[in-house]
């Protein structure tokens, strides 16, 4: 009784203390170029400040990825589409003023930031014309120029660094692999095969992950690659077959097969590495996970369909998670308390909600 009494106290001293504060992050809206600032905290969720972005007026230009600087200074935006080539633009924080911009290749979608916040590492996704292999760019942010262009694989998506920033992981939804780079070497060190079998089918990719298996096609179609916060592993949603596959960093062999929900898109682990947070596109659903058990502790069911992006908290109280929406719906940002397992917030957004990123936390503002 006395344990059962001091986990309830220490469960509402947590919760008094996250109502004191608001968190912040920043979304994109890649169907409406449009850039939005979520403040969530004891009043519930709200669009606070919305800027546009993208240089073609006439035309779509399509935010797809975002990475706020370990300094919280600055915020760093992937422009998919361009004529031919995207971009990756760099704004501060402050007044969300655009600082600079650079050309990269052919769609570049997710991105991440070295720890000293020198240098970020982009994914060119690639969805024009054959299925060839494509590209991460890495970027110098202090000027913003490309420094290295290194070929990977056909269509790479996910890009993440394990958390000494040594090693930058992707996925190639394509060619079925886990790509590792040496971000010092700034070279491909290993490729890993993810499919339990090689099927010898490919995908057309044009459903971004919503298009289901054809029968007989086990392959795994990975979206994204999660390092574990000590780096020992690299965890791979496999978008086609529904599985989370963990892969041992320094045998480089897979440990373990996780049964996902239908379409596991994108992931993250809380800081304290205990937990694991799904996006499963296809479900319209967000799982969570006890990395130890492999055990799915909560699925929780989202107001829209075509689930995104997902971004945990640095306390790891909640996940903020994006739904894109279908058609001429709003896309949506739903919050979700990772102690109580259930969601506890959503705001509309622009169409087509994709890439996120926490931001900061403030004091609680009053409405």
């Amino acid at each position: 009784m006395r344990l059962a009494a001091l986990f309830l106290l220490l469960s509402s001293v947590v919760s008094a203390h996250a109502q004191e504060q608001d968190y912040l992050v920043y979304v994109l809206s890649e169907s409406a170029d449009k850039i939005a600032l979520v403040r969530f905290g004891a009043d519930g969720a709200r669009v606070i400040r919305q800027i546009d972005t993208g240089d073609m007026p006439v035309d779509i230009d399509g935010p797809h990825g975002i990475v706020v600087s370990p300094d919280r200074q600055f915020y760093y935006v992937t422009i998919a589409h361009g004529r031919p080539f995207g971009s990756v633009w760099k704004y501060a924080t402050k007044d969300d003023s655009l600082v600079a911009k650079t050309n990269l290749g052919y769609f570049p979608a997710t991105l991440d930031i070295s720890p000293d916040g020198a240098f970020l590492f982009v994914v060119n996704f690639n969805l024009h014309g054959d299925m060839v292999p494509s590209s991460v760019s890495v970027v110098s942010t202090q000027t913003m120029t490309e420094v290295a262009r290194l070929t990977t694989c056909t269509m790479p998506h996910g890009s993440r660094l394990n958390s000494s920033g040594t090693k930058q992981y992707s996925a190639c939804m394509m060619d079925n692999m886990l790509v590792e780079i040496d971000t010092r070497s700034l070279k491909v060190t290993r490729q890993f095969t993810l499919s339990k079998t090689d099927s010898g089918m490919k995908h057309t990719g044009a459903g971004h992950g919503m298009d289901p298996p054809k029968p007989g096609d086990n392959s795994c179609s990975p979206t994204w690659a999660e390092p574990a916060v000590d780096g020992a592993s690299v965890y791979v949603a496999c978008n086609n077959s529904s599985e989370i596959v963990e892969v041992n960093t320094r045998d480089w062999t897979v440990v373990r097969r996780i049964a996902a929900r239908a379409g596991v898109y994108n992931l993250d682990i809380t800081h304290d590495g205990q937990r694991l947070i799904s996006t499963n596109k296809r479900d319209q659903s967000v799982s969570i996970y006890e990395l130890k058990s492999g055990k799915e502790l909560a699925r929780l069911p989202t107001k829209r369909k075509v689930l995104h992006g997902v971004v945990v908290t640095p306390d790891d109280r909640y996940a903020f998670v994006t739904v894109e929406g279908i058609g001429s719906e709003p896309g949506t940002v739903e919050v979700i308390d990772l102690a109580a397992l259930k969601t506890v917030a959503t705001v509309d957004v622009g169409p087509t909600a994709a890439g996120i990123d926490f931001y900061k936390t403030e004091p609680r503002k009053k409405p």
